[in-house]
């Protein structure tokens, strides 16, 4: 999904202080909610779909370990991807988002990741 950008320039591509054979975990520089985390692939790729299925595995084994034992104990997550420019991704490296929530922490969080496009996130009424 596009070519990979320069690697000296990738604040993914340097070490963190979590890491398993092919995943690195960061907080996010600029969380939207306390706790929030990304799992990224240790191989510079510009798209979670260029990471191979060894990756893939890894990385969602990750997720579920941040979210089954994080000291936050929110009341529920948001777990997304953006994938290209016109979905809003900003760092050209894989990168899945480990947000957690808490009640009352928005004023209806009702239709979650639908609120990308705000015309169509409320569908209930």
């Amino acid at each position: 999904m596009g070519k990979p950008d320069d690697t000296r320039s990738c604040p993914f591509c340097a070490p963190s202080e979590r890491e398993w054979v092919h995943t690195r975990v960061f907080y996010d520089k600029y969380p939207v909610a306390p706790g929030h985390m990304l799992v990224v692939p240790k191989r510079h790729v510009s798209s979670l779909l260029d990471v191979t299925e060894e990756e893939y595995a890894e990385m969602m084994k990750v997720v579920r370990e941040i979210a089954t034992t994080s000291r936050e104990h929110p009341d529920g997550w948001n777990i997304g991807v953006n994938i290209g420019t016109a979905a809003g991704q900003t760092v050209m490296h894989a990168h899945i988002h480990v947000i957690p929530r808490t009640h009352g922490d928005v004023a209806d969080p009702r239709g979650g990741v639908r609120w990308v496009n705000p015309e169509k996130a409320v569908y209930w009424e």
